[in-house]
């Protein structure tokens, strides 16, 4: 029992130094770390240290998690926020180039006094599947007549061109999809400006045929209408462009990645005749006639020659 208190009372003196020896260490630590010339000096390193440790390395080319990610298993969260930050500054240069070439655009017209695409009327639509109908890809819509619908109307989802009204009732009507073989839509290439004919062949992508021009066109470019015809506003999406193996150039339809089960039916664009003018009453036709007539007589005696007056001769059997 007597050892037991003897070595206690050696071990407490440790105890005790070393405790001391630990707050001297930290108080020195920070005083050091109050002092400016110590904090210029260290804030580079706590700052490298502290990216390594939470953000990682901001290195564009191979950019890493933090080792604190790495433990908690969030590296591919924060792979995903870096990608949608660099997408989000990617689109807002584009968006701000869009709007400055918007502002551009809309003064140009002003001063030249463009005529631009009529205002998108028309109505909304559910649709569903057909399936006996005379087609092999058509839609049947619960919009008709009574809710406004024209003949040949367009249908359009939030993917783009769906199709046309191919019959047209009075509460219903009938798509033909852009994936039949019966479709014919007139488009261009929103880059390259190549334009063609596109139809459905079957297999969930379009065909372009009758392609006035021999340039290609550009790889995942958009397949816009071209509004020749005059049946198709200028300017819907109707795909992207595709190239095939064996040099065809095909189109992805855009309309069969969000099918939303709802349609907005807009008219056609139909442009109008000149107006020809009224056929004149039979009145109006004789007073234009003797009007022109009576015109063409002063004109007949405007136009002649003075007659000469008479001579007064010297003959000889004539007075002096």
């Amino acid at each position: 029992m007597a050892l037991g208190r003897l070595s206690s009372s050696r071990k407490s003196p440790f105890k005790m130094r070393a405790l001391g020896m630990i707050l001297a260490l930290g108080i020195a630590a920070v005083v050091v770390q109050t002092a400016p010339g110590v904090t210029a000096a260290l804030m580079p390193l706590r700052t490298q240290a502290g990216d390594l440790l939470v953000t990682g390395t901001e290195s564009e080319q191979s950019p890493e998690p933090g080792i604190l990610a790495r433990l908690l298993g969030h590296t591919e969260k924060e792979r995903r926020i870096r990608e949608l930050e660099a997408r989000v500054q990617e689109l807002a240069r584009y968006e701000a180039a869009a709007r400055s070439m918007a502002a551009r655009l809309e003064a140009y017209e002003s001063m030249l006094s463009a005529m631009g695409e009529p205002p998108a009327r028309g109505a909304t639509a559910r649709v569903v599947s057909e399936v006996n109908g005379p087609f092999s890809e058509t839609l049947l819509a619960n919009a008709g007549r009574a809710q406004g619908v024209e003949p040949d109307a367009i249908a359009l989802n939030e993917g783009g061109v769906v199709g046309r009204v191919t019959h047209l009732g009075e509460r219903s009507s009938r798509i033909l999809l852009v994936t039949d073989f019966n479709s014919r839509i007139p488009v261009m290439g929103e880059n390259s400006g190549v334009r063609a004919i596109v139809f459905g062949d079957g297999d969930g992508l379009g065909t372009l045929s009758d392609r006035p021009e021999e340039d290609p066109f550009l790889p995942g470019e958009r397949i816009l209408t071209s509004g020749e015809g005059g049946l198709f506003p200028r300017g819907h999406i109707v795909g992207t462009a595709v190239e095939q193996r064996d040099g065809r150039w095909r189109v992805a339809f855009s309309m069969s990645e969000t099918r939303g089960g709802f349609v907005r039916l807009i008219p056609p664009q139909h442009i109008p005749t000149p107006e020809e003018e009224p056929a004149l009453s039979h009145v109006e036709a004789e007073a234009t006639a003797e009007a022109q007539s009576e015109n063409g007589a002063v004109v007949e005696t405007s136009g002649a020659a003075p007659t000469p007056p008479p001579e007064t001769g010297t003959g000889t059997g004539g007075a002096p």
